[in-house]
């Protein structure tokens, strides 16, 4: 689904992703976890476009997506992405957020385009919600609305990039249960994010990133268990030190 090849990308004198080379394959779900400022955001954000790489490729569904002539609005609308921040449109309503896409891009008539959407806020628990403004919503319900908005261009491949981030605590696992839905029923998910538990209980594997690089790649039983990289043992060592002093 997903092949890079010795992609690097700079910003400026900044090494931002160092020679990495990966496959993801179709139906995978995989969480990119690291320390801030270790590439995870930017490598995911250069999977539809969102960032220019200088050297390498990527190939998604076997297109090299950074070759020049790239319808990249049609590419990217094929592809969902979830961000930190929600990115609703403020001025429509959940549902009109929802059919905003469908109805210009895929060509859906109106009452096809609201069905669909009401169903697809339905499964993120939100059918009850339609007809509310992003502001009149609690961020964890932006952000299902947001997961639901991009399904509705029923992408073979989600993005997450810390869509848990910007949440109040309580509203973390609302969203982490609808993304564990969606692995269930088998969408291939790139998951930057430092939700530790979300990785352990539904990844099929993790990435570990460090200064631009991979340095680890386990499925989460080794990951967790038995991380062979130092760096990626001391990043563990650090989570778990808050529990271990406040235990």
């Amino acid at each position: 689904m997903i092949h890079l090849d010795q992609v690097n990308k700079w910003y400026g004198a900044y090494h931002a992703l160092v020679d990495v080379s990966e496959s993801i394959g179709r139906g995978e779900v995989v969480v990119v976890c690291g320390p801030s400022g270790s590439g995870k955001s930017t490598l995911i954000r250069t999977l539809n476009r969102l960032e220019a790489i200088q050297s390498g490729q990527i190939q998604i569904d076997g297109q090299d997506i950074h070759r020049k002539g790239l319808d990249v609005n049609a590419f990217r609308s094929g592809i969902g992405f979830v961000f930190q921040q929600f990115n609703l449109f403020p001025h429509l309503t959940a549902l009109q957020n929802c059919t905003l896409a469908p109805l210009r891009l895929r060509g859906l008539r109106p009452a096809v385009a609201h069905e669909e959407a009401l169903s697809l806020l339905d499964r993120v628990g939100l059918a009850h919600k339609a007809h509310a403004y992003p502001s009149e919503l609690s961020g964890g319900q932006q952000q299902r609305v947001a997961i639901a908005r991009a399904l509705a261009m029923q992408p073979p491949l989600m993005l997450f990039d810390e869509p848990t981030s910007a949440l109040d605590p309580e509203m973390v696992g609302e969203v982490l249960q609808v993304m564990r839905a969606l692995a269930k029923d088998g969408m291939t998910m790139v998951c930057v994010t430092h939700e530790m538990g979300f990785a352990r209980e539904v990844a099929d594997r993790v990435l570990f990133m460090d200064q631009g690089r991979v340095l680890e790649r386990a499925t989460p039983q080794e990951f967790f268990a038995q991380p062979q990289h130092p760096r990626a043992q001391q990043f563990l060592a650090d989570i778990r030190m808050p529990f271990a002093v406040a235990g």
